[in-house]
């Protein structure tokens, strides 16, 4: 086995009896279920740890993560997320989190073909069409690429209101609110960018459905 592999199981072990040292029943508690009151929707950029970054414990946060914390209505892991967390845990928080600097947001500015990872950001790239006119006012190419990271994670909340499984919960009278936010690589901050939705009340009746 390489070093980092022994590391990384020598890791785990290290990890177990420090968190059994501060609690005999630690994970006879975690096995006994989970209510977390949060959905995370984040980057898989590894420098974006979920529980860490808002101080979670194991159990208080259910995660999806993709690249550039995207929601397409055609990914059944993404809807799979989503509803168990919904329907089943009950989570009153959906939080979409993209980060300043995200490398999938970037590509998306350019032309250069990665490889299959092209056809998931597309999706990016219809985000920036919808938006081409004040991003391309934005004469600063660094300024430019945050702004980009600040609409997408918008446009991401939007497009979980339009979900029918955020909708028929709002419907039946569940509690549930959506946010955004961008996460600072550099400084370990977030940024609320205002965008917190608990109805459909504000959607174009194009997206409201009837149930």
């Amino acid at each position: 086995m390489s070093d980092f592999y022994k590391k990384i199981l020598e890791n785990n072990k290290k990890w177990v009896e420090t968190s059994l040292a501060s609690d005999p029943n630690y994970f006879q508690d975690l096995a006994k279920g989970q209510t977390p009151p949060l959905l995370w929707i984040g980057c898989s950029d590894s420098r974006v740890p979920a529980n860490e970054i808002v101080g979670a414990k194991p159990g208080e946060v259910f995660v999806h993560r993709n690249i550039a914390n995207m929601v397409v209505h055609s990914d059944m892991n993404m809807l799979s997320v989503l509803d168990y967390a919904v329907n089943v845990l009950k989570v009153k928080h959906v939080l979409v989190c993209g980060h300043y600097g995200c490398g999938g947001v970037k590509a998306a500015m350019g032309n250069e073909s990665i490889g299959i990872i092209d056809n998931w950001i597309r999706h990016i790239k219809d985000v920036y069409r919808l938006h081409h006119e004040y991003l391309d006012s934005i004469v600063n190419e660094n300024d430019r690429f945050n702004a980009f990271v600040e609409i997408n994670v918008k446009e991401q909340v939007f497009d979980l209101s339009k979900t029918s499984i955020v909708q028929a919960a709002w419907k039946n009278g569940q509690e549930l609110t959506l946010h955004g936010w961008a996460y600072g690589l550099n400084s370990g901050f977030v940024t609320d960018l205002d965008v917190n939705i608990s109805s459909n009340k504000d959607l174009d009746d194009v997206y409201k459905l009837k149930f």
